[in-house]
This record gives C-alpha cells, structure tokens and sequence, in this order.
C-alpha cells in the first residue's frame, strides 16, 4: 500500500526519486510539497500523484541533469514563524552561491541569532528545494548538514558546474 502521511487537514501522498546523491522521499499535497528526505531505498507510490509531486520530480531530475538553476513548486510547510522566516531567507540565496548562518540571522532582521537560523536549517523538511546545503559557518567551512556533509559538498559543486556553464560564451553561426 502506498505512503501516505498527514499533512494539515491534507493527506500527503509519497513519491521516490532517484538521484546522483541517492534516493529523495518527496511527499506533498494538493497543498504543496511538506517533505523532501533522503531515503535508503524507494518504496511504493500512490496510484494517483498529486500534481505538485509530478512537477517536483520533473524539477528535480532537470537540477540533477544541471538544466535547471531553481525551483518554482508550491510548498506547505510546516514551522514555527521562526524557523518560516528563516527557511524564506534560504530560499534567497542563489544558486551557486554561500550563505553564513550569520548572514541568514541579519537578514532576517536577528543578527545575534546564527546558532538559532542553525536549528531552523536542521528542520528544513523540503531539502534541496529549500537550500539549506548552500548555508556555511562563518568561516566559509562546511558545517552539519542533515544528508551527510558529503552530500552538501556535492551539491554545492554540481551548483557551482550549473553556474560556470550558465556563463560561458557560446559561439553563434
């Protein structure tokens, strides 16, 4: 029987998608997307998906295969006003770039805050998407990331090759 979990007053059907960096649990709604994890392995999907699921997986697969730089899905999340505040601010920092946990506490007008926008980024239930990966210590380090550090540097490189390709000149016959 296929996944399904509550999300709200919505029950949140559950897709699986294969990645260069393992397995992504993505679940959602016709709310938004509520989870996006990684996982071991894939397991059964809904009969029906919904349609916010269906342009997920599609989004992801063109991020992985470097043809897409964001992400234009509807979300429902779930956090304290905090921790939503803080996940907005990630969701400004583009791509191919970094983000001190400082940097994310002053523009969201709480400067002393960096160790508290660290939860808030521990708790991003929709990673990839929400880009906590592209969140660093002050001191330009890569610090915890709930996937593994090796995955973070992953993802920050393969954005980083999205980026330089982007820029470079091509030649017009």
């Amino acid at each position: 029987m296929p996944e399904t979990k509550q999300s709200g007053v919505a029950a949140a059907a559950v897709i699986f998608v294969p990645s260069p960096i393992g397995c992504l649990r993505v679940s959602g709604s016709e709310k938004g997307l509520c989870e996006l994890q990684f996982c071991e392995k894939p397991g059964p999907e809904p009969k029906e998906i919904p349609t916010c699921l269906r342009l997920a997986g599609r989004q992801l697969e063109e991020y992985f295969q470097g043809r897409r730089l964001d992400f234009d899905l509807l979300l429902d999340l779930h956090g304290t006003a905090f921790q939503k505040k803080v996940w907005s601010a990630l969701l400004e920092v583009p791509c191919g770039h970094t983000a001190s946990y400082g940097a994310i506490a002053g523009a969201i007008g709480r400067p002393q805050a960096s160790r508290a926008v660290g939860g808030a980024n521990h708790r991003n239930p929709v990673a990839i998407i929400v880009p906590c990966h592209r969140i660093i210590g002050g001191d330009g380090r890569l610090t915890g990331y709930g996937g593994g550090l090796w995955r973070k540097q992953w993802l920050l490189d393969h954005e980083k090759k999205i980026i330089r390709r982007e820029a470079e000149p091509t030649l017009d016959f």
